[in-house]
């Protein structure tokens, strides 16, 4: 069974480096994992994806040049290492999972989200 717990948003000023942390349960090599945000009033968005056995990586263009995702070496934790937070990042971010193979195709598992706010 999969389980995904994120931790580490917060409220932060623009500008800002933020870390967010998912650990994750019943992931296995053949997954993707990645995150999507959600700003009040807008749809789900793609953040980045990684592919948890050989680290392949995707990003948005809105965050490619100021977001990093990575997972641990012991692949139990999703990162997103946030630089540069814009005030237009303001969401609720979700840790995603799926056995898939295209690191932009619909994710099955879902988090429950972490509130990030970027103050002007």
């Amino acid at each position: 069974q999969v389980q995904l717990v994120e931790s580490g948003g917060g409220l932060v000023q623009t500008g800002a480096s933020l870390r967010l942390s998912c650990a994750a349960s019943g992931i296995f090599d053949g997954y993707n994992m990645g995150w999507f945000r959600q700003a009040p009033g807008k749809e789900r968005e793609f953040v980045a994806a990684i592919s948890w056995a050989v680290g392949v990586t995707a990003y948005s263009d809105v965050v490619k040049d100021r977001f990093t995702i990575a997972r641990n070496n012991a692949k139990t934790t999703l990162y997103l290492h946030m630089n540069s937070l814009k005030p237009e990042d303001t969401a609720v971010y979700y840790c995603v999972a799926e056995a898939a193979s295209g690191l932009r195709a619909p994710y099955r598992y879902w988090g429950q989200g972490t509130q990030v706010t970027v103050s002007s």
